[in-house]
Formats: structure tokens, sequence, C-alpha cells
């Protein structure tokens, strides 16, 4: 008999808590005992194929994301390595600053914004957000306030208000901005 794998119950465990679920909630929608699904998440059992793909859906992702290994040693990202999307406009940029697919509950990014780049309209959906001004103009709008921020201002506020931002200033504007991810709600495709 195969020994259990931790890296499998790390991945359901920290999915689970991304997507909001209590452990017994998540044992009911993959129809299996909550003793059964905290023996997994512990790395005491290994599933059968039958039980993993109802996790998986229970989970709302595939069996491939759940089965896919976290990498523990991917720890630091060195500037000018990250990975980064244009975004924005010409000259704007998103770096990730947390390594994807390592099972984190939070998204981080660096935004460098040019004058006048942002969100191009209004956004919301679940989750958090925090962010701060490490320099330039930043106008956030989140519902019916807008702020000014500079460098050195900091906000936070839930993502389900819908929110926009724009450089507001002559010069980049960077941004550190770290989010929960946007989770898929049960019920709704």
């Amino acid at each position: 008999m195969q020994a259990p794998s931790s890296s499998l119950g790390s991945s359901i465990r920290s999915t689970r808590i991304l997507k909001g679920l209590k452990l017994r909630e998540l044992a009911e929608l993959a129809t299996c005992s909550e003793s059964m699904l905290s023996k997994l998440e512990n790395g005491h059992a290994n599933p059968s194929l039958a039980i993993l793909h109802r996790i998986a859906d229970g989970l709302q992702v595939s069996l491939a994301t759940l089965l896919s290994p976290v990498d523990h040693t991917r720890i630091v990202a060195r500037a000018g390595k990250r990975p980064a999307v244009r975004i924005d406009g010409i000259g704007s940029r998103a770096e990730r600053l947390i390594p994807s697919g390592q099972g984190h509950l939070l998204e981080g990014h660096l935004h460098v914004l040019a004058p006048g780049a942002g969100s191009q309209g209004a956004l919301a959906h679940e989750g958090e957000e925090v962010g701060y001004v490490i320099s330039g103009r930043l106008r956030l709008t989140v519902g019916s306030e807008t702020f000014e921020l500079r460098a050195g201002d900091s906000f936070a506020f839930r993502s389900e208000i819908e929110h926009r931002y724009v450089n507001s200033g002559s010069t980049r504007t960077r941004v550190i901005w770290v989010s929960t991810p946007s989770r898929m709600s049960r019920g709704r495709g």
C-alpha cells in the first residue's frame, strides 16, 4: 500500500479554505465523512479515485488542480524575475509577488501604472483588498467615495463593493496590491 500524500492533503485543505468551506461542508458536498476528509487533509489516508473526484467536484476545481504538487521551496521571488503581465495601457504592468499554484490564500501584485492608466471600468467580486502606494498618485473610488492617495498612503476594502482606480498623476505610480482571490460561488455557474 502506498504511503498517504501530504501534498495532496495540503492541496485539498488550502483549496477548501480558499473556497471558504468548512470541513463539514466539503464532506457533505463530497459525500464522505468529516473524519475521512480530515485524515486526507492531514496526510493520514489515501482517497479512492471516486472520493477524489467528488472532492474536486465539491471544491469546483479539476482533479489535475488537486494533484498538482505544491512547491514549498518557492518562497522568494527575485526582482526582475517575477512574472509580469501588461495591464491598463502601454507601459503599465502587474508583477506577481506571490507564486501561482502554490496554494496561497492571498494574491499579491506590484502594480506599475503609467499616467492615466487604471482599471478601465468598475470592478466587483468576492474578497478583500489592501494596498500601499509606494510612489506616484492613485485615485481610488470605492462605492460612491473617491480618494486621492499619494506615496505612503494605504487602503483596505471589501471587494464586493464596486471599485475602480486610475493613476491621477503625471508620473508612474507603483502600488503593492494584495487581495483574496475571487471564489466561485456554489449554485452559480
